[in-house]
């Protein structure tokens, strides 16, 4: 007898749909649960998080600013002070060469006697007067070479200790060197936290939402003003201050050059070397300052906006005042 085939079994459709329907209602279970254990944090909350993670790098930022620029300063006055110092050792060698042997006994405190002068003088009236030359040439050659060697001495003194403030800031500028790698780390993942936020743009918004300078003004602020609005879209580089890029004290002190103020690269110095001006008085061009340890700060562009260079991965923008954590205005020149 030839084999039979398998009886083939048919599914009854409405078992096969109430099997099917609770596999579906198991695997949506499955997805809500994981959805709210892992939840992503919405874009106000990763902002806040950026905002905090970067007010602890800034003020290491301008700390380095400030040490670098430093350093760079005392290492141009040590080297003045080592191409003074050539001359004088040269002028004290040469002293010290035109210097008669009797001199340069006297000088060194050796023993000059009339018994020196005596053996080589045959009459008294020559010896006489070959002592008082004697004398008058100890006395010379002690005073100029002195004269000289204290010069050379007191810049040599003054070197050491400037060259000892630079092995001390030579360490600083290295420990605070040596944090760029951990620096850009945790800028790497504050940059992926804006990109899950905001996608790869990195962007909040518009760079320029308004006509910058919101208010036109002529003169140096006017003239600043309408430099920063011109560095709109520059990316945000630490330690930088252009063409490429920009910090935000880089910034400011760039806006301000192109109206022929100087500024130096630290937000505590701009601070320093600018005058106070009260919110009322506020006009383009004028500073503003954020957080008491004055970390970061923006120039004003009128509107209760200003411009600023926020943050690594981002670019130089426009923001308004409003709502930010403001420690005072300042005004330049």
């Amino acid at each position: 007898m030839p084999p039979r085939c398998p009886r083939r079994v048919r599914s009854h459709p409405a078992r096969a749909a109430r099997l099917a329907a609770a596999a579906l209602a198991a695997v949506i279970a499955i997805l809500m649960s994981t959805g709210a254990a892992h939840a992503e944090p919405s874009p106000a909350q990763l902002e806040a998080q950026i905002d905090e993670a970067w007010n602890q790098l800034e003020p290491t930022i301008e700390k380095y600013n400030q040490v670098h620029t430093l350093l760079k300063d005392n290492q141009a006055k040590a080297a003045a002070l080592q191409r003074q110092l050539q001359p004088l050792e040269a002028q004290v060698e040469a002293a010290m060469g035109q210097v008669s042997e009797i001199a340069v006994r006297a000088f060194k405190g050796g023993q000059v006697t009339a018994l020196d002068v005596l053996l080589h003088t045959d009459s008294p009236e020559a010896l006489l007067g070959q002592l008082a030359v004697v004398n008058e040439i100890a006395r010379n050659q002690r005073a100029s070479v002195r004269s000289v060697a204290e010069a050379r001495d007191k810049l040599a003194g003054d070197k050491q200790a400037l060259d000892a403030i630079i092995a001390q800031q030579s360490q600083q500028d290295a420990d605070l060197a040596a944090k760029k790698k951990e620096i850009e780390g945790k800028i790497a993942e504050l940059q992926k936290l804006r990109q899950q936020a905001y996608g790869s743009g990195g962007g909040t918004g518009a760079l320029k939402p308004v006509a910058c300078p919101v208010d036109y003004l002529g003169g140096p602020g006017g003239t600043a003003a309408k430099k920063a609005c011109s560095l709109i879209g520059k990316p945000y580089v630490w330690g930088a201050a252009g063409p490429d890029g920009y910090d935000c004290s880089g910034l400011t002190l760039t806006a301000w050059a192109a109206a022929g103020v100087k500024l130096r690269h630290y937000t505590k110095w701009q601070w320093e070397d600018t005058k106070a001006v009260s919110r009322s008085e506020l006009r383009p061009g004028d500073l503003v300052f954020f957080f008491s340890d004055l970390h970061h700060m923006g120039l004003y562009v009128g509107g209760g906006w200003m411009v600023h260079a926020p943050t690594t991965g981002d670019h130089v923008r426009m923001a308004k005042l409003e709502g930010r954590p403001i420690t005072g205005y300042r005004r330049p020149g």
